[in-house]
């Protein structure tokens, strides 16, 4: 008997980011990797970084406006300045319904043409493609023994890229550790 549901193959990496400037650095050499139609998805508590490794990634596509958390207009449209792809920044956060309450966002702007990037997205968004890339930044907590807290420690995130689909399973996700 066939399984019902094929699931797309994965490539996984792991990086740590020890400054907001890495996260930004990051961004900047995953736009290297980002074609448009692409669908990246960012999970991570509030604070991880999200929106600096959005910022990076705007800035390494070198799409028009400063780069913010959607977080009250739901997604943001940047367009290219040059002949890359537009940057459309989705906060899914309090998207309910998904992918439906998305469409209905009527962006304007037309996806397969776009790079999409969607904050709390899991759950919600996966059927836009089966192609995507999951970063998941997670914060790693230094030992905070004795009630002394390392600034520098808390400034330091975990990240897991993963490629999930035929888009990825060759792509050079080794290049985002550089």
């Amino acid at each position: 008997m066939e399984a019902p549901h094929h699931e797309a193959p994965a490539v996984t990496l792991k990086i740590t980011v020890n400054s907001p400037e890495r996260m930004g650095e990051l961004g900047r050499r995953l736009a290297k990797l980002l074609r448009p139609g692409d669908l990246v998805m960012l999970t991570g508590e509030l604070g991880a970084g999200k929106t600096t490794l959005t910022r990076g990634l705007g800035e390494g596509l070198g799409v028009r406006g400063a780069v913010t958390s959607p977080t009250f207009v739901i997604a943001r449209v940047h367009p290219p300045l040059g002949d890359g792809p537009s940057l459309v920044h989705v906060d899914a956060y309090r998207l309910g319904g998904g992918l439906d309450e998305m469409e209905d966002l009527d962006l304007d702007v037309s996806l397969p043409e776009s790079v999409i990037v969607v904050e709390w997205g899991d759950g919600k968004v996966e059927e836009l493609s089966d192609d995507r890339l999951r970063v998941v930044i997670d914060r790693t907590v230094g030992d905070t023994a004795g009630g002394a807290t390392d600034d520098a420690a808390d400034e330091v995130r975990e990240v897991t890229v993963t490629g999930l689909g035929a888009r990825w399973a060759d792509a050079d996700l080794a290049s985002l550790s550089a």
